[in-house]
C-alpha cells in the first residue's frame, strides 16, 4: 500500500513552468514505478510521463521535450518539471504508483494522489 499526495499545481501564463511534486508514503518507494497523468475537463485521464526503479523514462509526445520527470528515492517523491507550458496543458495533474514495471496505460495504476490544478493562460 502506497499513498500519494501532489502539490506545486497552480495558474501560470504560456511559457511558463511549474514543477509538481508527489510525494509517497511507504517504505518501498524505490520499487514502485510512479506514473503522471492528466485530465482536462471533458477528455478522458491521458498519459504524461514515467519513471521506473531503475530511472528508465517514458514520455507522451505531447510533452516529450518540454516536461522531464524525475525521482528522489531518498525522499519517496517523483518529480514533473513543465517548462514551456502551453494552454492545452491546462488539467488536473494526478501521480500514481505501480509495483513492477512502468506503463502508459492508468488502468494499470492501483495507486493514485487526489490531483493538483494546472491551469495556463494564453
Amino acid at each position: 500500500q502506497v499513498q500519494l499526495d501532489e502539490s506545486g499545481g497552480g495558474l501560470v501564463q504560456a511559457g511558463d513552468s511549474l514543477r509538481l511534486s508527489c510525494a509517497a508514503s511507504g517504505r518501498t518507494f524505490s520499487a514502485y514505478a510512479m506514473g503522471w497523468f492528466r485530465q482536462a475537463p471533458g477528455k478522458e485521464r491521458e498519459f504524461v510521463a514515467a519513471i521506473n526503479w531503475g530511472g528508465s523514462i517514458y514520455y507522451a509526445d505531447s510533452v516529450q521535450g518540454r516536461f522531464t520527470i524525475s525521482r528522489d528515492n531518498a525522499k519517496n517523491t517523483v518529480y514533473l518539471q513543465m517548462n514551456g507550458l502551453k494552454p492545452e496543458d491546462t488539467a488536473v495533474y494526478y501521480c500514481a504508483a505501480r509495483q513492477g514495471p512502468t506503463a502508459t496505460t492508468s488502468s494499470r495504476y492501483p495507486y493514485w494522489g487526489q490531483g493538483t490544478q494546472v491551469t495556463v493562460s494564453s
